[in-house]
């Protein structure tokens, strides 16, 4: 029976460890999540989304707001707990004794080891549930700053496009801003910054799952909505364009809806169906370049591009959108349409993008 414990507590803490390294360490590929954590979350994450949708909005964004670090909180306490119980099994498996006693000993993890009698053998257990308890200690500590360090960069750009595209950014709020004298510049650098911004989001929510679930501090404003925003205004400048390739719009469409895709697929999400943008809204949209370009294409190409470019991303955003409990942002606001048409009637011919 000892050894049976033996054996079972030293997979236990293999098991646990190997997680650990993986979760708090490795940077992942995008499949390559922790089994344990990934259904821990999965199992936590779903009736907490339930019970937040029969809440208000504010209370609802705040309970769901709470999930991100609770879990990180509660993935260390189950992999703590666990760790116990595979040095207590394995204890009780080299020195005997009551199975409550050798449980209670392991409380050691983080201490050094201490034992003054018993076998080398359990002498060299507690070695090890010492060294265990300083390494993951060590660990989390380097860990949790690189998680915020994260999420700060992300609410900063998040703030930065609510500044530009309003709260929740819109796509037609950004390209309306940019009709202006000279801001179709203004434009292309404003998607640059976008790209290096998708990348560093794919990079830390890869390697951070976790902060997916941190949510913003403002309740209309959250990660994906700037993101898919971002894509969105790249996507309607490489449609409406005459030649199809600008390459600041590109490279912002291709790196976002990369980190769109990767990002569904490290959830396990299926593609959601959704289309987003009616017939009135792109005729807005195009009205404001439809006399801000020479190098814009009529409209019947440009909404035949810009459905195949948003075929592309927008069943991913939305599925993520389901999953956490996010709103997508709006292509154009309601409000912005008089304003829309009078630009495009009166602006002189300009080049959308250099």
């Amino acid at each position: 029976m000892r050894v049976l414990a033996g054996i079972a507590g030293a997979a236990l803490i293999a098991t646990l460890l190997s997680e650990f390294f993986v979760a708090f360490m490795l940077p992942r590929r995008v499949r390559r999540d922790p089994r344990i954590a990934r259904r821990f979350n999965s199992l936590l994450w779903r009736p907490w989304r339930a019970l937040s949708q029969r809440l208000a909005p504010a209370s609802a964004d705040t309970l769901l707001g709470l999930f991100g670090p609770l879990a990180l909180l509660l993935e260390l306490f189950v992999w703590v707990v666990g760790l116990m119980l595979g040095y207590g099994l394995l204890e009780w498996a080299v020195a005997g004794g009551p199975f409550d006693e050798r449980f209670l000993s392991s409380s050691g993890l983080f201490l050094s080891a201490s034992a003054t009698e018993g076998s080398v053998g359990l002498r060299v257990v507690e070695l090890l549930e010492a060294a265990t308890g300083l390494g993951v200690l060590f660990i989390v500590i380097g860990y949790m700053p690189a998680v915020y360090t994260g999420f700060s960069r992300r609410e900063t750009a998040v703030s930065q496009l609510a500044t530009r595209g309003g709260s929740p950014p819109a796509a037609g709020t950004l390209i309306h801003r940019s009709a202006g004298r000279e801001h179709w510049r203004e434009l292309e650098q404003d998607l640059r910054a976008w790209e290096e911004w998708a990348a560093e989001l794919m990079e830390t929510h890869l390697s951070y799952p976790l902060l997916a679930f941190y949510r913003s501090q403002h309740v209309n404003q959250n990660w994906l909505a700037a993101l898919t925003a971002m894509v969105d205004v790249a996507a309607f400048v490489k449609a409406t364009s005459a030649d199809g390739e600008l390459e600041a719009a590109d490279v912002t469409y291709r790196i976002g809806r990369h980190a769109l895709a990767d990002l569904a697929l490290q959830f396990r999400l299926e593609a959601t169906p959704v289309d987003r943008l009616s017939d009135a809204d792109f005729d807005d949209l195009f009205a404001i370049v439809e006399r801000s370009s020479v190098g814009t294409v009529d409209r019947e190409t440009a909404r035949r591009r810009l459905d195949t470019l948003r075929a592309l991303y927008e069943p991913n955003a939305q599925a993520l959108a389901d999953f956490l409990a996010l709103d997508l942002p709006p292509w154009f606001r309601r409000e912005n349409r008089e304003a829309a048409s009078s630009r495009a009637r009166n602006r002189p011919d300009r080049d959308l993008v250099g």
